[in-house]
């Protein structure tokens, strides 16, 4: 299934998968970070997943059966796929949902108890649209497409196929548009009369918002994964194969190509391109365009070698004060004495008075 090889035991039984400490005899384990070979060394489990690249020194004396593979994270995604699928969807309409009559639900869809379908929405087969939540008029929901519990999906909005949509998510709200009003302390709405689409693969994850354009469409990527509590604002055109952490940030009309990852509470001022491959360091704000295969770090985000040494520099600032503040001293004194002496030499350099001229 991952074409991995076995060091160990064949005939070894093995029924489930869990973390180093949790595993028992019967359980597959993973040692994805060698920060973990102690927990490894120590753990219980039947066997243990590991990548090719950790090094025999790590591995030895773990004592237990090994499962080596080119990748063992991407591995113990496929084995936990393959033993906890997800259950498909039993389709049907529960009897307290609302459907539009001019709906169009899929038989092979399932919408939940007092979830809410919009005039002239369209349900795909597989996609489920869970309690509570609402999906506006105009929409399209794809097919395989999961809408978890309390989900707001606006009208308009376009959802691709096997997309997951966490609980609390909204799609499609109103984008962050206001001109300033001619009276004092007043703001006008600039209407958002676009729309959103997310696109195929997309998962959202928990109390996340993606706004709807102003004309046009809010666009997240194939493949793109959010994470909880993320902001996509208006206009923004999001890549494939994203990763937006927690907390992370896209501003209006931002523009963020393939692969991309920003970490978490990383943020991405209005306006600006971010290109493809790009890695935006956790608490990073970035103001200007960041080219592609770039690792930016800080405030404002920098070429991350450069961030590096500015951290580096800031660690030293307390000595370099003290050392400044001594030459500071130091030249004071000089100055005093330089000033004490040009004294004393202009003093000497004046003539004595005679008692005689006085006279």
């Amino acid at each position: 299934m991952v074409g991995a090889e076995l060091l160990g035991d064949p005939d070894r039984l093995i029924d489930g998968v869990a973390t180093l400490e949790a595993a028992g005899g019967r359980d597959l384990s993973f040692l994805t970070n060698t920060r973990y070979r102690e927990q490894a060394r120590s753990s219980e489990a039947g066997a243990i997943l590991v990548s090719r690249a950790i090094s025999p020194d790590t591995l030895g004396g773990l004592g237990v059966d090994l499962v080596v593979c080119d990748d063992a994270y991407r591995a113990l995604a496929d084995l936990v796929t393959a033993l906890f699928p997800v259950p498909e969807v039993e389709p049907g309409v529960h009897e307290t949902a609302c459907v539009d009559a001019t709906a169009q639900v899929h038989p092979g869809a399932r919408i939940d108890a007092f979830a809410v379908v919009g005039a002239g929405s369209t349900i795909a087969p597989g996609a489920m649209v869970g309690a509570h939540s609402v999906v506006g008029r105009g929409c399209r929901v794809g097919a395989g497409t999961v809408l978890h519990p309390h989900v707001v999906v606006y009208d308009g909005s376009r959802i691709g196929d096997r997309v997951i949509v966490h609980s609390g998510v909204v799609l499609g709200a109103d984008g962050f548009g206001f001109a300033e009003g001619e009276a004092a302390a007043s703001q006008v709405k600039l209407p958002q009369v676009g729309i959103v689409v997310i696109e195929d693969d997309v998962e959202i994850g928990a109390n996340s918002a993606v706004d709807r354009a102003t004309f046009d469409a809010t666009r997240v990527g194939r493949g793109t994964k959010i994470d909880n509590l993320v902001q996509v604002g208006h206009n923004a055109q999001i890549g494939q194969a994203c990763i937006l952490c927690g907390q992370a940030g896209v501003s209006g009309s931002s523009r963020i190509g393939d692969r991309v990852l920003l970490a978490g509470q990383a943020g991405v001022a209005g306006h600006f391109e971010i290109g493809n491959g790009v890695q935006v360091a956790a608490k990073s704000a970035v103001f200007q365009e960041v080219p592609p295969g770039q690792q930016v770090a800080g405030i404002p985000a920098t070429p991350i070698a450069a961030w590096r040494r500015r951290i580096a520099l800031q660690s030293r600032l307390p000595a370099m004060r003290r050392a400044l503040r001594e030459l500071e001293r130091r030249v004071q004194e000089l100055e005093a004495a330089g000033i004490e002496s040009a004294a004393g030499s202009a003093a000497a350099l004046e003539p004595e008075t005679d008692a005689g001229d006085e006279k």
